[in-house]
């Protein structure tokens, strides 16, 4: 369940809920009962590791050292010339 902040404006107070999604929004201050407003704080939540930035994906093609050497695409196969067979004499 997320945790939301609120501050009274009547008497200053800073608290913190426990609350889900669908519950009602909280709408005086457990202290003095005066009016809250809802306070934006910083997340917790980070993004690690690669994928996660712009420059990170799109429009990127994967370099030949990245692909299977045996994996074979349409593209690959027509760029790749014939195989040379012994020829008999």
């Amino acid at each position: 369940m997320p945790i939301y902040e609120y501050k009274c404006q009547k008497c200053g107070e800073e608290f913190e809920v426990f609350q889900g999604i669908a519950d009602p929004a909280v709408k005086s201050c457990k202290f003095c009962k005066g009016h809250v407003q809802k306070l934006m704080s910083l997340s917790s939540f980070q993004l690690k590791g690669s994928g996660w930035y712009a420059t990170d994906y799109g429009g990127k093609k994967a370099s030949t050292g990245e692909r299977k050497k045996d994996e074979k695409t349409p593209e690959t196969e027509k760029s790749e010339p014939p195989s040379k067979t012994k020829t008999e004499e």
